[in-house]
């Protein structure tokens, strides 16, 4: 566990909460932005969420960033799939 605040790996919860949040923010303007940015902030909210519950740095912001970024993926496939039929 890292314990210097400089250090690259302390980034993976900050920048999973922050992309999280973008992607939730996103998915609400759907219809002006698009699939495409909400799809890629979640993706990637969720990727870096859990590389940092994987090496065990900032938990919590990891795990806010993966939940928030996953609920933003999920809803999307579930408009896609309802409304795709």
């Amino acid at each position: 566990m890292t314990t210097r605040p400089n250090d690259a790996t302390s980034l993976y919860g900050r920048t999973s909460v922050v992309l999280g949040v973008l992607a939730l923010i996103a998915t609400v303007f759907i219809g002006f932005a698009g699939v495409a940015f909400p799809l890629l902030f979640g993706s990637l909210a969720v990727t870096f969420g859990t590389t940092g519950l994987i090496k065990r740095v900032d938990r919590v912001q990891c795990t806010i960033g993966a939940t928030a970024g996953g609920a933003a993926v999920l809803y999307l496939i579930y408009l896609l799939a309802t409304f795709s039929g």
